[in-house]
């Protein structure tokens, strides 16, 4: 049998939870909002439904009657790149970073509200494309002697390439290309770390000051990145 795809315009999200006073209320809930919700019960029956049909995110909760979800989530990274949202009661840092690490998008803990979780569902849908043709990159933008081509993640200082790690590198695109206005603390972490999963914006601080001093930029008289106190960040304008 072949892989059966979702209806044109209705998002397939796999709902996999055990509990059905959570799976069939937030099931209708999907579909209100203009989903195509397919529930699975177990870890064997979230693998089977993943193998014959396809889906645009699975919403995966880690405790399951047959298996641990992250296991559930190790199998689904190893075969394909569909978005996963994981939903668990569990909620301590070190269950976030296994995760993370597994190839989760996302991470939702339980209590939720459906318009929370709907809310984070259309987000990583809208990083992901769903399915959709990827855009033409963008042209590279100069700032100073500072230059950043998104379309081949470069980034150069005065004709010398800098050495970024992947967030950093995302980090000073997101902030170049509003160069010259203001890039709150919120967007920041919501475009470069998907969503805030620590509830700390220590990790945006710590990156910032990164890219300054690769940058060499001061934080009292900076040339490139200027701090707004409460708001964000600028970059300076082109």
């Amino acid at each position: 049998m072949g892989i059966v795809e979702p209806a044109a315009g209705r998002p397939r999200i796999l709902f996999v939870e055990d509990e059905r006073s959570i799976s069939e209320p937030f099931s209708k809930a999907l579909a209100r909002e203009g989903f195509e919700p397919v529930t699975a019960f177990t870890a064997a029956e979230a693998l089977a439904l993943a193998g014959r049909m396809e889906f645009d995110l699975v919403l995966l909760d880690l405790n399951l009657p047959d298996g641990d979800g992250r296991d559930v989530c190790r199998e689904l990274r190893r075969k394909s790149e569909v978005p996963i949202v994981m939903l668990t009661a569990r909620g301590t840092e070190m269950d976030r970073v296994v995760g993370l690490e597994l190839g989760a998008d996302d991470y939702v803990v339980k209590p939720f509200s459906s318009a929370e979780v709907i809310a984070r569902i259309r987000a990583v849908l809208r990083r992901t494309g769903n399915g959709s043709p990827a855009p033409a990159p963008a042209a590279p933008r100069t700032v100073g002697e500072l230059t950043v081509d998104s379309g081949a993640r470069q980034a150069s200082l005065a004709g010398e390439e800098l050495d970024l790690t992947r967030r950093e590198f995302d980090l000073l695109a997101r902030l170049v290309r509003d160069a010259g206005n203001v890039v709150t603390r919120e967007e920041l972490l919501s475009s470069v770390w998907d969503e805030n999963w620590y509830g700390s914006t220590k990790t945006l601080d710590v990156h910032v000051g990164t890219l300054r001093r690769k940058l060499g930029d001061e934080a009292e008289s900076p040339t490139y990145i200027h701090t707004v106190r409460g708001v964000g960040f600028r970059m300076a304008a082109p």
